[in-house]
């Protein structure tokens, strides 16, 4: 009896325990390297560090933290305080002024004259090959875009993309009180189906050097909750490939657009463009009611915006060298026609290239699955008290079997109870008949 009651207690002390490690809902990570053949390219956006061209702005310096105010959907900024009268009064006298085809038409361009040379894989590529985008920077242009008739794949390592960029440093300009105090081009490595963030992504290349940009595709999947934090039914409406900043962005968008009855050309959606008083007015303020409320969170599973299921990064690994060699320098200058110093202080030479051909697969997954919860459970029993299912079918037969014979016994051997009404009936018949004598 000892021994019996002593491992009953040992095996439900160890499938309490079992069930206590399932519901903590354990997770593993595996990492594989899967090597390909060939590997699909990612969308590239570039942008001037310097935003509006000289002449437009020399005597419209509002235009600064106007853009500052419309740009504040995707990285806020607080203008209102610090230049909040100068931009009043730009806004009284300025109605029907359109920042949007402002910087469309004044902000940095990308032609023959800015895009001096661009090749991928071997093959030249144009101006035309890029497609406009608007982000905190004003104009910039993707290469590769979702729009492209064909995905651009490379079949060999060590090639890929290479740029030549004239930044213009004396027709473009930007205002250094907003911190724009450097010169050059930005550019982030994106998934085509995903929206350009410059946001702590961005990579800034200064004039005068080459950057060698080693790309690794990294895909990650995450276990839905309660294992994970995602949520694989979520699904965006203007964007083809679900993630949390684009995400982030339609949920700033929807509240807005509520709320001021029009829409930030920035963000996506269809609805009212914003003019630049009820962006002043009203989208900002409400920018920061977003913010303090947190009416857009990101990251765990009950938040707006959890985390993707399934995400394709693309870690980047810089190196610069000096642009260009004292000989390659005077070449150039023959070529393009151009003074050594404007050569030094306006080139920006990028290279973007596989680091290998093969992609990494970061892959969360269950640590412990039903049926190894069964297997384990079965094993402490069988462990323990030398039991399997079908025992536990026996001993549960066995309590049926002898809880149904004894309530047929109770019923047959009960006692017939009394029936207290024909008593009564009998003790006053008795009585009537002791009046009548």
């Amino acid at each position: 009896m000892a021994v019996v009651v002593g491992s009953i207690c040992l095996v439900a002390w160890q499938i309490g325990s079992r069930f206590a490690n399932y519901l903590s809902w354990p997770t593993t990570t595996s990492v594989v390297v899967q090597y390909v053949e060939n590997i699909e390219f990612p969308a590239v956006t570039f942008c001037n560090l310097n935003r509006f061209q000289t002449q437009a702005v020399a005597n419209l310096s509002a235009i600064f933290f106007l853009w500052s105010i419309v740009s504040g959907v995707l990285h806020l900024f607080d203008t209102r305080e610090t230049f909040g009268q100068e931009i009043k009064d730009f806004l009284q006298g300025n109605q029907n002024f359109s920042i949007k085809e402002f910087t469309r038409n004044n902000g940095f361009y990308l032609n023959n004259s800015t895009l001096l040379d661009c090749e991928y894989f071997g093959e030249p590529c144009y101006p035309e090959s890029f497609e406009h985008v608007f982000t905190e920077y004003g104009n910039c242009f993707t290469f590769n875009h979702i729009n492209i008739p064909a995905k651009r794949r490379v079949s060999a390592s060590g090639r890929g993309l290479s740029l030549l960029f004239d930044v213009k440093q004396a027709e473009f300009t930007d205002d250094p009180a907003l911190g724009f105090v450097d010169v050059g081009i930005t550019f982030a490595i994106h998934s085509p189906k995903a929206p350009p963030r410059f946001d702590g992504l961005g990579i800034s290349t200064p004039v005068g050097m080459h950057a060698h940009a080693a790309i690794q595709q990294v895909k990650t999947i995450i276990q839905e909750y309660p294992w994970g934090e995602c949520k694989r039914n979520i699904k965006l409406q203007h964007h083809k490939l679900y993630s949390t900043y684009g995400c982030l962005q339609e949920c700033k968008a929807r509240h807005i657009q509520n709320q001021c009855g029009c829409l930030p050309f920035m963000l996506p959606g269809n609805g009212t463009e914003c003019d630049l008083d009820k962006f002043y007015n009203c989208v900002s303020p409400e920018l920061y009611k977003i913010e303090l409320a947190g009416l857009c969170t990101a990251g765990t599973h009950n938040s707006t915006c959890p985390v993707p299921c399934e995400e394709t990064d693309y870690p980047t690994t810089i190196s610069y060298s000096t642009f260009e060699s004292e000989k390659a320098l005077k070449f150039l200058s023959t070529k393009l026609k151009k003074r050594p110093e404007y050569i030094r202080h306006n080139l920006v030479y990028i290279d973007i290239r596989y680091h290998d051909l093969n992609y990494k697969m970061t892959r969360q997954q269950k640590a412990l699955s039903v049926s190894e919860l069964l297997a384990d459970v079965g094993g402490q029993l069988g462990l323990f008290c030398g039991a399997s299912m079908i025992t536990i079918i026996e001993v549960v037969e066995y309590i049926f079997t002898n809880f149904c014979w004894m309530c047929v016994f109770l019923l047959l051997k009960a006692p017939e109870v009394p029936s207290w009404n024909t008593t009564d009936q009998n003790a006053q018949t008795h009585k009537r008949r002791i009046q009548e004598c």
